[in-house]
């Protein structure tokens, strides 16, 4: 985290409130929670990766990661409205990928929704549309930017 702002690693272009300090994932429960103080603020509805069931094991199997990561850097300029990457893979997902001969991948994302699936609004959640990545409404990834700030801990539970 101190390397973070050490090269100003920081998201541009928004005013960061930094207000929450930490992110749940329920991926049974298709929910995003951003926590205050041990509060939800607010919780959002989410699309998940094509294969919504179990951890993350190698680059390209459609899931979504599992376990404590942070949220380390932001993307403005994605393809999807708004991104925030998450810290994916740690050790444990390389050295996991690699004993399978696979490479565990990278660019885990909370995002928004692409130009050409914006019109699905709040019905995204209804399919695992994602390559791993957590979505959600445009609306609710402008509430996540500019709530969480970088080293912001995203929990992923089952």
């Amino acid at each position: 985290m101190a390397t973070l702002a050490i090269f100003g690693i920081a998201p541009r272009g928004h005013a960061r409130t930094g207000r929450v300090d930490r992110v749940v994932v329920l991926k049974r429960k298709r929910v995003l929670q951003l926590i205050s103080k041990g509060d939800v603020v607010h919780s959002f509805r989410i699309a998940l990766g094509r294969e919504p069931r179990g951890d993350k094991r190698f680059e390209g199997d459609g899931r979504t990661p599992e376990g404590l990561y942070w949220l380390d850097s932001w993307k403005g300029d994605s393809r999807f409205y708004k991104a925030i990457r998450i810290s994916y893979p740690n050790r444990a997902d390389v050295e996991m990928a690699r004993r399978m001969g696979r490479s565990a991948g990278g660019a885990i994302m909370v995002h928004g929704l692409a130009s050409e699936i914006e019109h699905w609004g709040p019905n995204h959640y209804l399919f695992n549309w994602t390559e791993g990545c957590i979505a959600v409404t445009n609306e609710e990834m402008d509430v996540i930017w500019n709530s969480v700030r970088p080293g912001t801990p995203i929990e992923i539970r089952p």
